[in-house]
């Protein structure tokens, strides 16, 4: 069992490095989020390496902000490819002043990816962390509050582009097709009740019991 912790502790230090350093160097929005992917991978080993009732219940709760939270990223990039063929990273500024609405859905996505409070992403973090730390692995939890940091700056970069730039060819404002639509309101709702009903957790938390 010692062997395995020691794995899975090398493994969530690679992958959370490797993602978010890859993830720096990237212009386009699909393959900047496919590395972001890569690192949030690496922060779910953390509830993994613990291997109790607390481990298990934060690993699901995390997974289950992070698939909200990721699919409505890739929800906006994937409807802005589709109607404008843009895909890169400077495409997005100004898009604020063209497209509120996708811009809103983008910046909580990434906020709750970011773990930012007091949206889900940052309760999510937060109890791995606390996971983590219970066992006694306490310099992986500080490397792990490293990536969140690099994350963050990477991922305040789409917001700027957003918000604060402008741009002479910004994308112009379009609407989506209503399946589209209600994928991401679905996507927005799911990660406002992980984040902001707390007896959800509670609930996860009993379940994970019958898993250990």
């Amino acid at each position: 069992m010692h062997i395995w912790e020691n794995l899975i502790y090398v493994i969530a230090v690679a992958t959370m490095f490797m993602g978010n350093l890859f993830a720096l160097r990237q212009q386009n929005m699909k393959r900047f989020l496919a590395f972001s992917s890569i690192a949030q991978a690496g922060f779910i080993l953390l509830g993994l390496i613990v291997g109790n009732q607390l481990g298990t219940a934060t690993v699901i709760y995390f997974v289950l902000i992070y698939i909200f939270s990721n699919l409505a990223a890739f929800g906006v990039v994937q409807a802005i490819s589709l109607k404008t063929g843009k895909e890169n990273m400077s495409d997005y500024e100004g898009l604020y002043r063209t497209n509120p609405n996708l811009s809103l859905v983008m910046m909580l996505a990434l906020f709750s990816l970011a773990g930012i409070p007091p949206v889900a992403g940052f309760f999510g973090k937060f109890f791995l962390f606390t996971a983590a730390a219970s066992e006694g692995y306490y310099f992986l939890v500080f490397l792990a509050v490293v990536n969140v940091t690099i994350s963050l700056y990477y991922y305040l970069l789409v917001v700027r582009a957003m918000f604060l730039r402008k741009s002479d060819a910004a994308i112009p404002f379009f609407k989506n097709k209503l399946y589209m639509r209600l994928g991401l309101i679905i996507t927005v709702v799911g990660i406002l009740v992980l984040g902001l009903y707390s007896p959800l957790y509670d609930y996860i938390f009993e379940l994970s019991a019958n898993l250990n």
